[in-house]
């Protein structure tokens, strides 16, 4: 408002010797206002805070007891605001890094403008697959004979929706294939989606942890008969060993299939 020197009237005998420093802060709340208006204090050139009585401030008391009433009485013409947040409530700021060229990128400055990247060979591959996809309102989408286009996203967001496909509140943990196909049927696309569906599948902890267990062993079982005692034999050389007196540093073992009985010899 360009105010230079600022006169204010309180009836709270603590705020205003807190602002002037006569009384000590010691709720952390009321600090943190404190600090805000010394901040907003050094805005004006001269600056003034007085205590007066209760009944010299009757228009302060009446804005402060709107918060507490019911506005349907008001007349349209009263501008009521309700702030939910104080003040010294501090607001978190995201810094947005600028983004970088995606795959995008390519599809689209060739559509709009027919820029080819300088390298020959993605040249080729841009203009061999840049008519499976299209421009619509600056949008660039998979075009589809038999299905919907899908527009197409960055690999980081569609990181971001196959997590909250897998694991959100409508996930259902599923596997790779499945995960892909529920991606797809929510018309997105980007050409990485079948390898990011298996990495996110691996890294679901849930998923590592609850998995069903299996126990088909690596390659298939060989049924073994032997009706009596020594009848057959498994024979096999082992080592290398560290060598013992004699070079000896392999062993040939001998197993009766029916008995268990171990037979060992060291061979150099």
């Amino acid at each position: 408002m360009g105010a230079k020197a600022v006169t204010t009237l309180t009836d709270s005998r603590l705020a205003a010797n807190q602002v002037n420093g006569s009384f000590e802060v010691r709720d952390q709340r009321m600090g943190k206002y404190v600090k805000m208006v010394k901040q907003l204090i050094g805005s004006f050139g001269q600056f003034t805070i007085k205590q007066i009585h209760g009944s010299e401030n009757k228009r302060a008391d009446a804005l402060s007891k709107l918060a507490s009433t019911c506005f349907d009485h008001l007349s349209k013409k009263v501008l009521v605001e309700v702030l939910y947040d104080r003040s010294i409530d501090e607001k978190q700021v995201n810094v947005l890094a600028p983004a970088g060229p995606t795959w995008l990128t390519p599809f689209r400055e060739y559509l709009q403008r027919e820029i080819l990247p300088e390298d020959h060979g993605e040249a080729r591959k841009i203009r061999i697959k840049a008519p499976s996809y299209a421009m619509v309102n600056g949008e660039l989408y998979k075009k589809g004979f038999t299905t919907p286009w899908l527009k197409c996203v960055d690999q980081v967001k569609g990181r971001e929706l196959l997590q909250e496909a897998h694991s959100g509140q409508a996930g259902a943990h599923e596997g790779a294939r499945a995960l892909t196909g529920k991606v797809l049927r929510m018309g997105v696309y980007w050409p990485t989606i079948q390898q990011d569906a298996i990495e996110t599948t691996r890294k679901c902890g849930e998923c590592q942890s609850y998995a069903p267990v299996q126990a088909n062993p690596p390659v298939p079982l060989h049924n073994i008969s032997s009706p009596w005692p020594f009848y057959q034999w498994g024979i096999d050389i082992v080592g290398l060993f560290p060598e013992a007196p004699g070079r000896l540093k392999y062993m040939v073992v001998a197993v009766d299939y029916f008995t268990k009985w171990i037979e060992a010899e060291p061979l150099a």
